[in-house]
């Protein structure tokens, strides 16, 4: 029952989340914090202070490599691949799944972001390598398919 009401929290956030990046092109500070803490108190209840340390620490290196990704691909490029709410969204999201989570999350998050991606340019519109679209929808969906694939 607990991780039920965990889940539904999270879809909750989740579409909030989508709305808000689709709409303004961001994710709040305070919905990745939100997101971060509801996984974190997750964590304690069904597994104990340990497991939470565990959860923050996974969250923590993930934001970190992404952090890192994101600088060099700017480096590369000089534009921007991954906004840095995603970077932080990521985050959050590896407390909830962790790293062997992250995988399914990435797959799901690419491959819908390119069916849309098609979609748009089957209706005839323009895309190029600098075509900028909100890649948080596509995260956050890739988060809740793998946090479900976990619980089975």
């Amino acid at each position: 029952m607990v991780v039920i009401v965990f889940f539904g929290l999270l879809c909750l956030l989740s579409a909030v989340l989508a709305w808000i990046d689709i709409r303004h092109g961001i994710i709040p500070d305070w919905l990745n914090l939100t997101i971060a803490a509801l996984g974190l108190s997750k964590a304690v209840i069904l597994a104990g202070p340990l497991a939470g340390l565990e959860a923050a620490g996974e969250g923590a290196a993930i934001g970190a490599i992404f952090w890192l990704l994101r600088r060099l691909y700017f480096a590369a490029r000089k534009i921007q691949g991954l906004g840095l709410g995603d970077v932080k969204f990521l985050a959050a999201a590896g407390i909830w799944i962790g790293v062997a989570g992250l995988p399914l999350l990435l797959l799901v998050a690419a491959l819908t972001a390119l069916a849309c991606a098609g979609v748009m340019q089957l209706a005839g519109r323009q895309l190029s390598g600098r075509t900028s679209m909100s890649f948080g929808p596509f995260l956050a969906l890739g988060l809740l398919f793998a946090s479900v694939f976990q619980q089975y």
